[in-house]
């Protein structure tokens, strides 16, 4: 993979999707600066300047159907975890993909594909933010870094480096079911019983996570024996 590094730019996902066209597969957009940085739904994504790592990796002719896109999620999700493993430090994916270190959020994702006229997807932007070296987070009451977690401080570079190398050992696993099974096992309150809102019934409920469906809806079974089944912003956990 090929790193630029961008000394500040809006969003590290927004560069890319701008130079989509120019950039070849496995380029990845470094910013030591990200100002306006984009998470899920239109969440934004809040860093301190040379202190983290924000970067979007760009992927084109993927061997995927539109449908099977939420791999990405699944191979973005294991790398992260299995690459903080690497460093020490336990974490687990709050679905669909924050990951999380002892209840403390250390990392988010943007995903934003392109489907070409097959159906397939076209060229994929993973855009990911991780907190490295800082130490506050005045507006994250619940946010980690790696500093944080193991008291060291990280060249940015090589922890990119590292991290991408993790990256591109699991990509041969895209189109297999494997990272499905990897990305399930390390779901945050996977197998623990928990309160959740139903945000499509605004119903609170007791229940506990049992993995995820093919097409990436998490599961939920109710102390009842309901089976529950979410997409995206259908269920919120209460911490």
């Amino acid at each position: 993979m090929i790193i630029h590094w961008l000394s500040s730019i809006d969003s590290t996902n927004s560069e890319a999707l701008r130079r989509l066209a120019q950039l070849p597969s496995g380029s990845v957009l470094a910013a030591y600066d990200q100002t306006a940085g984009r998470g899920q739904r239109g969440n934004s994504w809040f860093t301190e300047p040379g202190k983290n790592l924000t970067f979007s990796i760009v992927l084109k002719n993927l061997p995927l159907k539109a449908s099977e896109g939420i791999r990405l999620n699944y191979l973005a999700s294991v790398a992260l975890v299995d690459f903080l493993d690497a460093k020490g430090v336990k974490a687990h994916i709050k679905w669909p993909n924050d990951i999380y270190v002892s209840g403390k959020k250390i990392s988010g994702m943007l995903i934003e594909n392109t489907l070409g006229p097959d159906g397939r997807v076209a060229a994929s932007v993973i855009g990911i933010g991780l907190n490295v070296n800082q130490k506050e987070f005045p507006q994250l009451a619940l946010a980690t870094s790696l500093t944080l977690c193991t008291g060291r401080e990280y060249a940015l570079e090589a922890s990119l480096e590292e991290f991408l190398a993790v990256f591109e050992g699991l990509l041969p696993q895209l189109s297999a079911g494997e990272l499905m099974g990897r990305y399930a096992s390390r779901l945050f309150r996977s197998g623990v019983s928990a309160r959740y809102h139903d945000l499509l019934t605004d119903e609170e409920y007791e229940g506990v996570i049992e993995g995820v469906e093919d097409d990436g809806r998490l599961r939920i079974r109710d102390l009842g024996g309901r089976t529950r089944l979410y997409r995206f912003k259908e269920v919120s956990y209460l911490l």
